[in-house]
């Protein structure tokens, strides 16, 4: 058995394969051929964070692959990364562990920032003047390296509820400017990122103007939640899986609310295969609600192990 560090993962990556092989793994699981059991929680209190187990495969893969990872949202207070786990990839025909891709949480940030380069591919508006980017963390650092795949955008205006963290955010070829508020973030720009663990709205109904795209990945999780269900009324609603943002992520609220029905849930498998599924015209609104789907680490997986 093969044991990868961080370091070594990290030097396997290709961007543009990373969102490819996305793209292949939502198709494969709209169409059925993934087998992927319903996520494990842990939820902790004190300090707050949370571990998610995912696992599958897609239907005649010679592997399985099985992850941990977790997110303790105060560690930068001391020092660490609020995000970490590893996968452990199985030999689909013997059952023998065959690696540990012992990747700190890298491959799950990284391939959640090849789906939200995907959502940017198929739904952003053609012209982009800022992304908008909510949050300061390590998910925002890596959503700017992979959407420069999909667009030439590179003016970002960044807001986060930590001031001091907005000022010092700095990223590789990007012209960074930080917004005052979210109303003015959303204001400017037509393609936002949102990437906080928020368990209160942050994206609210007034301030979202006509034809924006909103990729939100960070309601992962029970309880939390980025935008305002309301901004859903109307909007196209792209999920990465019905199922599971219909449990949680911001979809699920805008269900509770009844502001919008399973109905009008298209995965972006779905949209993938069918592009008519997308945007109605210019001024619709799109959100694409990506809670990460264990086809995607399988996918990035894959990758990892043949370098």
């Amino acid at each position: 058995m093969k044991i990868f560090s961080r370091a070594e993962l990290a030097g396997r990556l290709s961007p543009s394969a990373v969102i490819r092989a996305m793209e292949e793994g939502f198709i494969a699981y709209s169409r059925g051929e993934a087998v992927v059991p319903p996520v494990g929680h842990l939820e902790f209190t004190e300090p707050p964070g949370d571990c998610h187990i995912k696992y599958g495969y897609i239907r005649g893969d010679d592997t399985f692959t099985i992850k941990a990872a977790t997110g303790f949202y105060r560690n930068p207070e001391i020092g660490l990364p609020s995000s970490n786990g590893m996968m452990v990839v199985f030999s689909a025909r013997t059952g023998e562990p065959l690696a540990v891709l012992q990747d700190e949480g890298y491959l799950t940030d990284y391939r959640t920032a090849a789906a939200g380069a995907v959502a940017a591919k198929h739904l952003a508006p053609p012209n982009v003047e800022y992304i908008g980017m909510v949050g300061a963390g390590t998910q925002a650092h890596l959503q700017l390296e992979l959407v420069k795949e999909v667009t030439d955008c590179r003016r970002v205006l960044l807001w986060a509820r930590s001031a001091e963290r907005a000022r010092a955010f700095r990223e590789d070829g990007f012209e960074i400017a930080v917004a005052e508020s979210m109303r003015e973030l959303c204001a400017r720009c037509r393609l936002i990122v949102t990437t906080t663990p928020s368990r209160q709205p942050l994206v609210r109904t007034a301030d979202v103007k006509p034809g924006t795209h909103i990729t939100a990945v960070g309601a992962d999780g029970g309880g939390k939640q980025e935008i305002d269900a309301r901004v859903f009324a109307g909007a196209l609603c792209v999920v990465d899986s019905r199922v599971q943002c219909s449990q949680f992520g911001d979809s699920s609220h805008a269900l509770k609310a009844g502001v919008i029905g399973a109905e009008d849930l298209v995965e972006i498998g779905e949209l993938l295969q069918n592009p008519n599924l997308g945007r109605r015209d210019a001024e619709q609104v799109t959100i694409a609600d990506l809670t990460g789907v264990a086809v995607q680490d399988i996918q990035i997986a894959k990758i990892a192990m043949a370098g």
